[in-house]
């Protein structure tokens, strides 16, 4: 018996119900759609005009639920090159062109001085914390967040190693799935 697979939907916005590309084959965890529909009610009031960055981007669907959103222009990386092609393709599809993506080691981008973004995405591999402290420490040292910045993370576990700055703003699990905002000082 064949597995069926689960789709990867836009739950608001501009492309709301749109269908994401494949991801089957790759070894890859996209948000879920419950966890994407709270995290965008969270983010209502803020992601409209706004600035993004999504730091492990695998399918997109960030990516694209923030510009269905209205959100300005988003930078996503991503390592894979094949999850690289699949989203290029999908923007083209879906006839986006605020999002850039690139084919780029998240660590060794966030170790450039950058610009600082509004709203930052951190959904890591699960079981390298050391990959999320890492980034958490680059995205303050190098200048890509600002006084105002909300910072997304996806994580299994509190043992994370946050900045004083960054006060929690709301947090909630589902399943396996611990997720929170934060807001920096």
């Amino acid at each position: 018996m064949k597995k069926k697979l689960k789709k990867i939907r836009i739950t608001g916005g501009l492309f709301k119900g749109r269908v994401l590309h494949s991801v089957s084959k790759i070894d890859v965890r996209p948000t879920g759609n419950r966890i994407k529909h709270i995290l965008f009610s969270w983010l209502k009031p803020y992601i409209e005009k706004s600035l993004c960055l999504d730091c492990f981007a695998g399918s997109g669907s960030l990516s694209i639920e923030s510009v269905s959103r209205l959100a300005k222009f988003v930078t996503a990386l991503e390592k894979n090159y094949i999850l690289v092609k699949k989203l290029k393709k999908t923007l083209k599809n879906f006839s986006i062109n605020n999002i850039s993506i690139l084919q780029f080691n998240t660590i060794r981008w966030l170790k450039n001085s950058g610009n600082p973004h509004d709203i930052i995405y951190l959904d890591p591999p699960f079981s390298n914390k050391k990959l999320l402290n890492q980034s958490i420490t680059y995205l303050e040292k190098y200048n890509w967040t600002h006084k105002d910045s909300i910072i997304y993370i996806e994580h299994i576990d509190n043992k994370i190693e946050l900045p004083k700055n960054w006060k929690l703003m709301k947090t909630k699990k589902i399943g396996a799935v611990l997720f929170s905002l934060y807001w920096k000082l």
